[in-house]
């Protein structure tokens, strides 16, 4: 199990976009989003390993019910989220984050 989980500036912004947007589709599927990339984080942090590998390092992590993944890199004791993306986004975004 690794240890500490830390978000880039940009994953935290991913993260708040994604919030306000479904927030705006109705209200309250903002934190049902939260609540699934919570799971996602804690399935992370308990089998860090466990995400698809993609590119120098950083892994892939599917969210349930909504089509966003996580991309992460463990990085010595840390977890580093660098991007929370829609599945249809450009992946040279989270490439550049690698």
């Amino acid at each position: 199990m690794a240890g500490r989980v830390e978000f880039t500036p940009e994953a935290s912004e991913d993260v708040a976009e994604a919030f306000s947007w479904y927030e705006r589709q109705q209200p309250g599927l903002g934190r049902e989003f939260e609540t699934h990339l919570d799971s996602a984080i804690a399935m992370i942090r308990a089998m860090p390993a466990a995400g698809s590998p993609v590119h120098r390092g950083l892994r892939r992590c599917l969210l349930a019910r909504f089509p966003f993944a996580v991309y992460y890199a463990a990085e010595d004791d840390v977890l580093v989220m660098r991007a929370v993306l829609h599945h249809r986004r450009d992946p040279r975004t989270w490439r550049r984050r690698a």
